[in-house]
């Protein structure tokens, strides 16, 4: 059993964590502290403590897992006192501030022998698992260009921010999605081009962002906007002996919201035939073929499987700190962009 603690009870531990975590039998959610546990629109987990005493969290030895879903600006804070009480730490994302204060965050967690890892839940999305299975099924041939898209049609947010803020801009919050996904299958690009803009004006929210990572044979374009009326598909992907198109993102986020949650509903997050991506190829014998795949389950409860695997049974992270660090670097990068 591995016994959790949570510190926020907001959208994220709510929406994101809890419908995951309490959904495995291996999991065991005891505490959630906050500033004010009674101001939530959140319905209180029956068998879980809410507390406003931090120390109640921090000091509890049967608590080995403190989850940080705070604002990013206390992410470095709290994971460091984590950290200084002997628990290990999950962090949502973006996972630090800056490259800087990530490097430093895991190096301390190994001077004391403890695992810190970021919450990369969309490695499981189901839309990004589909892209792979097909990439790896070769029919596509040699990979040439793949474009993943994450589009929104949400005006008032950006009209509604008068002022710059880089940890509040859309690459920060959304970027470090599928920069994540890029990064975790393709590995580490020969170079990137950043198109990070304000589409609203200089100064104003940066609501739109266009990244191409060039590898040897192939690019990978990260697109994503606010200004999105009609969302691009969430992936296609090119070779030379067809094209993936996925038209549909993962649908766990969609079910979230209307609060059917994954225990109790194995259809959970599931792809409908008509959510399916299509496959268009030409075999080796030049014969064509258009055909449906189905997609692959996403499951955002992985990541907890994952930290539960190593740090219970001391297997090798399945996030690693480099990938974490190199997804910060690009997110500085890219704020540098606006203005």
């Amino acid at each position: 059993m591995l016994t959790i603690g949570y510190i926020g009870n907001g959208k994220s531990t709510n929406r994101y964590h809890l419908p995951f975590s309490l959904n495995r039998d291996h999991l065991k959610v005891k505490t959630i502290y906050a500033r004010h546990p009674e101001k939530t629109e959140w319905e209180k987990m029956d068998g879980v403590l809410y507390t406003d005493d931090l120390a109640v969290l921090m000091n509890d030895d049967e608590i080995q897992l403190i989850v940080v879903c705070t604002h990013i600006e206390s992410h470095y804070e709290y994971a460091k006192m984590a950290l200084d009480h002997g628990k290990h730490v999950l962090v949502e994302k973006p996972f630090m501030l800056s490259r800087e204060e990530a490097e430093f965050i895991f190096q301390y967690a190994k001077e004391k022998n403890l695992l810190i890892q970021c919450y990369q839940n969309r490695r499981y999305d189901s839309d990004f698992l589909t892209t792979k299975k097909v990439i790896e099924s070769g029919k596509l041939g040699d990979l040439l260009e793949v474009e993943m898209h994450y589009d929104y049609y949400r005006p008032e947010i950006p009209h509604a921010t008068s002022h710059f803020s880089k940890y509040k801009s859309y690459l920060y919050g959304h970027g470090v999605h599928t920069i994540d996904q890029v990064l975790s299958y393709f590995g580490q690009p020969d170079k990137i081009h950043y198109d990070v803009r304000q589409l609203l004006g200089p100064g104003r929210m940066n609501d739109y962002f266009d990244l191409d990572f060039y590898y040897a044979s192939h690019k990978v374009s990260v697109k994503s906007s606010f200004f999105r009326l009609k969302p691009r598909p969430s992936f296609v992907v090119y070779g030379k002996k067809g094209v993936f198109v996925k038209q549909t993102e993962d649908r766990q986020e969609e079910h979230l919201k209307l609060f059917y949650l994954p225990k109790g509903h194995p259809d959970f997050g599931k792809d409908l035939p008509q959510h399916y991506g299509v496959l268009t190829y030409l075999d080796d014998a030049g014969i064509y073929h258009e055909e449906k795949v189905v997609s692959e389950q996403g499951d955002y409860a992985r990541v907890y499987d994952d930290l539960y695997e190593a740090i219970n049974h001391g297997k090798e992270k399945v996030i690693q700190d480099r990938e974490t660090i190199a997804v910060m670097e690009i997110l500085e990068k890219g704020m540098k962009e606006c203005n």
